[in-house]
């Protein structure tokens, strides 16, 4: 481990991270921390900066920022107490990353940087490293739409891919049926496998899952709150009504977003 100059506030937030982990004048809560113990608190403060930026709020943005380097503090600090690696370490390891991923910049390649280009420099980084599977370095604690269009790429680029979107498509109509024939204990695996395939249908048409799925939640859930709405406007309890009269909301809705969306074809009126 070395030592190096850092930035006054960075250096602050190392020595209020090294006086909580203190054994005698420390916080009893920080001391009986582990690294298993704090991992969900990184992946959530990463959650909470995405909403910041999503929410296109800078102040929260600024603070959920400040959680989360909060996260890698506390992980360099117990690190250096097991003497493993410090602050400093961890700052060198991105940079030392970074400088190699990028040679057209600070080394001596020309050209531009390309995905494929990208991706040939992790895996010269995975096989130094000593992989020894394309299936290697993805991250187990992803969210699972994300980990699943991780791993199908790798095995795309070792080839294992369909040729077309005509295999996938009916993979996915056979999982379908395989569903639908599934005992109750083979019904998870089964589910997991119609999810699988329709990653793969998804990521051919260049859409990233994730982000598709978190977009149709959004699109539902402000749909349901318009409903509800609605129906709380005409005096109705939204819970107690059937399916057709909830669904008659729901139409409605639908229409209201049409009607916003296109431009009325009246000539006297101006834009």
């Amino acid at each position: 481990m070395t030592k190096s100059a850092t930035s006054p506030q960075i250096e602050r937030l190392l020595k209020i991270m090294a006086k909580l982990r203190d054994p005698q004048e420390g916080c009893e809560w920080d001391l009986a921390q582990t690294f298993s113990s704090i991992a969900p608190y990184a992946i959530e403060e990463a959650y909470e900066v995405s909403d910041a930026i999503e929410r296109g709020n800078m102040s929260e943005l600024k603070a959920e920022l400040g959680d989360l380097l909060f996260q890698t503090v506390f992980h360099a600090r117990m690190a250096e107490e097991a003497g493993l690696f410090n602050f400093d370490d961890v700052a060198r390891s991105i940079s030392d990353k970074m400088e190699a991923r990028h040679p057209h910049i600070f080394g001596d390649e020309t050209g531009v940087m390309d995905a494929e280009r990208w991706e040939d420099l992790k895996a010269k980084e995975r096989e130094t490293s000593g992989s020894t599977s394309a299936m290697d370095g993805v991250a187990k604690a992803l969210p699972a739409l994300m980990r699943s269009e991780k791993l199908q790429k790798r095995a795309a680029r070792v080839g294992f891919e369909w040729h077309d979107l005509k295999g996938p498509k009916e993979k996915l109509e056979e999982e379908l049926i395989e569903l639908d024939e599934a005992s109750e204990e083979e019904k998870l695996v089964e589910a997991g496998d119609v999810l699988f395939v329709a990653v793969n249908i998804i990521r051919r048409y260049g859409v990233d899952a994730e982000q598709a799925l978190k977009a149709s939640n959004a699109k539902f859930e402000q749909r349901f709150r318009q409903m509800e709405e609605l129906a709380t406007s005409d005096g109705q309890d939204f819970t107690a009504l059937g399916l057709v009269e909830q669904e008659a909301y729901w139409q409605r809705v639908k229409q209201a977003e049409r009607n916003r969306s296109t431009p009325s074809q009246n000539p006297g009126l101006k834009a």
